[in-house]
């Protein structure tokens, strides 16, 4: 970070979205953005400091309180939502393209991931709404009970850099739908793209207030959380950050969502289908460069089928085409900055030294010396209590352990402080369920892993609290009211 950035750039962004404005900075601190594919500078941003994200609450607090938004029925919000996705769906190819820049995505995934679901998702929600009884009368000893959904209030959004568009509209289109306000605080690895929201929110007609959009660090976002006006905090990032987010929201009676890290498994079993495993890796463990906290890097293979499937994995692995991603041939793309391929390398370097089997991979590719780029590493012969095995790398490196027998297999799969993701693979689907509803984890895909935007996404034990997606999705931004009256309510 610089305190002063001469250099101008197209990209530049230099204010934040509060009250339905753009508002120069509290402060000066400006952020250089570096383009993960080639380390150069590609635009700046303003950073926030505590007075901004104020700024963005009180806002979002008269909207809710004030303006015409707590006012709103269910079908005039799912109108808004359905405006507002067809112009982020008109912004769709540009904003692609400035995340795979900024975050090293390849294209094609970036263009579904990026472009379409968050267009997606507000359709979702805007039918979500208009078909959720927001009030219903029951029965009671006393005469009856109306039974009220209302919304949480001011939402804080946290988003990561590895999904920043999709993520971010997992929290802001249920939070809408609801009748909620929001605070968005998007990571500052990927800061350029998050205004798209706020460019389209105003051409959408989103009232003044209801998404506020402030960047900046780990103190912007404390300030968030801590903030008294928030009434709910939504956190997708690292199970550490998590811990202190989760603690604060504890520490004030706070209501959270929790979206953390994972270490998953894909468990083989011996009458599996390599080539329906390789087929499906892509998704399952090197999805978006291993940068998903879903990614399956944990690979548990039948002992009889080891070999076999060890030789596959590396030759799939080695496979890849890494490159530039805005090359549609380019099927693997850098990590997202230089620290965090520092991060990666140092846990190649780690297994190196251990008594794993390198099979493929382990350096940065031949000639890539600008950008942040790893070969797709692949190693064998890990036990399931080493660290590989552990914790999370948050990138293309899978760890290769042997099982004996399917209660082998759960019960490694399990033992894991982790429980997001993970996937079984065999000829026999009802096996393979079997074997999937003894994994304790939020998802699990027989024979493939792909996310539904249309069921509950979370995690077990430290991969997070709560659940987000589906129409499950909205209910972390609604409370329940009971009205105890008379019986004549209930035949209104």
């Amino acid at each position: 970070m610089s305190l002063i950035v001469e250099k101008q750039h197209d990209l530049d962004r230099r204010h934040f979205f509060i009250d339905g404005v753009w508002v120069k900075p509290a402060g000066d601190l400006l952020r250089d953005q570096v383009e993960a594919a080639t380390g150069d500078v590609i635009g700046v941003a303003a950073m926030g400091t505590e007075a901004d994200i104020d700024a963005a609450v009180l806002a979002a607090r008269r909207a809710l309180d004030e303006g015409p938004w707590g006012k709103t029925t269910a079908q005039e919000r799912a109108e808004v939502l359905r405006r507002f996705a067809n112009e982020l769906n008109l912004r769709s190819a540009g904003t692609s393209e400035l995340v795979s820049r900024e975050n090293g995505m390849p294209i094609g995934l970036s263009q579904m991931l990026n472009g379409g679901a968050p267009g997606a998702l507000l359709n979702i929600y805007a039918n979500v709404i208009e078909n959720l009884a927001l009030e219903e009368v029951r029965t009671s000893q006393a005469g009856s009970t109306i039974v009220r959904r209302e919304p949480v209030g001011v939402v804080g959004a946290i988003a990561p850099w590895n999904f920043p568009q999709a993520l971010a509209m997992f929290k802001i289109a249920p939070a809408l739908a609801a009748g909620c306000t929001v605070v968005l605080k998007p990571s500052p690895e990927t800061a350029l793209d998050s205004y798209v929201f706020a460019d389209a929110a105003k051409a959408a007609g989103l009232p003044e207030g209801v998404l506020n959009i402030v960047l900046g660090d780990r103190d912007a976002g404390a300030a968030l959380v801590s903030h008294p006006l928030v009434d709910k905090i939504a956190f997708t990032g690292s199970t550490a950050a998590g811990r202190i987010i989760g603690a604060e929201c504890g520490r004030l009676i706070r209501r959270c969502t929790l979206e953390l890290g994972g270490k998953s498994a894909a468990v083989f079993l011996e009458d599996g289908d390599v080539n329906t495993l390789l087929a499906g890796l892509d998704n399952a463990s090197f999805l978006n460069n291993s940068q998903t906290c879903t990614t399956q890097s944990r690979i548990l293979i039948a002992r009889s089928r080891y070999e076999e499937v060890v030789e596959a994995v590396g030759s799939f692995a080695a496979s890849y085409n890494v490159g530039n991603p805005l090359d549609p041939t380019v099927t693997m793309g850098p990590m997202a900055t230089r620290e965090h391929l520092a991060r990666v390398m140092d846990y190649i370097e780690m297994a190196k030294a251990s008594s794993a089997r390198l099979v493929t991979g382990g350096s940065r590719p031949a000639g890539a010396d600008k950008g942040w780029f790893v070969e797709p590493t692949v190693f064998a012969d890990v036990a399931n209590s080493d660290r590989l095995a552990r914790e999370e790398v948050f990138g293309p490196v899978m760890a290769l352990i042997p099982f004996d027998d399917d209660e082998d297999a759960v019960r490694m799969a399990n033992d894991s402080n982790y429980g997001l993701g993970g996937s079984v693979w065999s000829a026999d689907e009802d096996r393979a369920l079997s074997v999937a509803r003894r994994v304790r984890t939020g998802t699990i895909g027989l024979n493939y892993y792909t996310l539904d935007l249309g069921a509950p996404f979370g995690g077990f034990k430290d991969s997070g609290v709560g659940r987000e997606l589906g129409p499950e999705g909205i209910n972390a931004y609604l409370e329940y009211k009971s009205i105890y009256a008379s019986a004549k309510y209930l035949s209104a």
